[in-house]
């Protein structure tokens, strides 16, 4: 449907003013959110951030970074929870250093919005968010699963993390907190994508139809397309589905913020904004 052509626009002045204007013309605001939002708001996964809650980890596994950090071989539970109960803490349970979140919320507000995000941080509710106009596709660090997903159920974490958090002891945590499937017995593991165990309850599917239902809603008329620090994991998930639905309809706009991979197809170039900068910079446009 599209060709290899990508069209690149300036951060100028001229650009801001373009997403400026095609905000407050929009009827309708459909925000695409990638790992590249939290990031501008401070939840980065290496360098200082990851020394101060991980070093430990660092200087006797070797560790980098956090991402990494999650798919490491730990002997046992018990450290394999000592690592998660901190990520999940630090990622999902405390507010991210800047508000870029806020910011965005105090832009969206008062708009037709939904939001579709493959970030499982919770930040869009942490800053307020409607929680009816979210979907969270690839999971939650605040929710639990059976690792063997023999029942299609999950569980909220907070209090289990808490305790592990403050119990955990030389990279371990004691043997009586590692959480059990109530099922089968089975280890419980983090309610996130990876693989085909993952676990969508009825919680995912409401928030899906919701999304879907408001897509159906708003095919046609002046609506924003706004993909906010979207990579190249998961293009098929807002990316791609972004630029068709401007391609189909003639009054769409679709904006693309991401330094450094900030572009758009050729068939939507006249209706593409591509702004190479990072979300922070971005959000100042809303207090000018």
């Amino acid at each position: 449907m599209f060709s290899k052509n990508r069209t690149r626009e300036s951060t100028g002045n001229c650009s801001i003013e373009r997403v400026q204007t095609a905000w407050n013309s929009a009827d309708t605001i459909v925000i695409g959110a990638g790992a590249g939002l939290s990031a501008s708001a401070g939840l980065t996964y290496s360098g200082e951030r990851f020394e101060r809650y991980f070093s430990d980890f660092h200087q006797k596994y070797g560790i980098t970074d956090m991402y990494s950090g999650g798919f490491y071989p730990y002997e046992t539970l018990e450290e394999y929870w000592a690592w998660w109960s901190r990520h999940i803490f630090y990622n999902r349970y405390v507010d991210a250093p800047f508000p870029v979140y806020q910011e965005l919320l105090a832009l969206v507000k008062d708009k037709d919005y939904f939001v579709l995000t493959t970030n499982v941080d919770h930040q869009f509710q942490r800053a307020g968010f409607d929680k009816g106009r979210l979907f969270y596709t690839q999971g939650d660090y605040g929710l639990w699963q059976c690792a063997k997903a023999c029942h299609k159920e999950t569980y909220d974490n907070e209090a289990a993390v808490r305790r592990m958090l403050a119990a955990q002891k030389d990279m371990k945590i004691p043997s009586g907190l590692v959480p059990r499937c109530p099922v089968c017995g089975a280890p419980m593991t983090m309610n996130l994508r990876c693989d085909d165990t993952f676990v969508q309850d009825r919680g995912w599917y409401a928030a899906q139809e919701r999304y879907a239902d408001f897509l159906r809603r708003h095919k046609q008329g002046k609506v924003l397309y706004l993909e906010l620090g979207v990579g190249h994991n998961t293009p098929g998930i807002i990316k791609y589905p972004f630029w068709r639905y401007t391609l189909e309809n003639p009054e769409a706009v679709y904006a693309c913020v991401n330094a450094g991979q900030a572009y758009a197809p050729r068939e939507i170039a006249d209706r593409s904004i591509c702004l190479d900068m990072d979300i922070r910079q971005f959000l100042e446009f809303g207090k000018a």
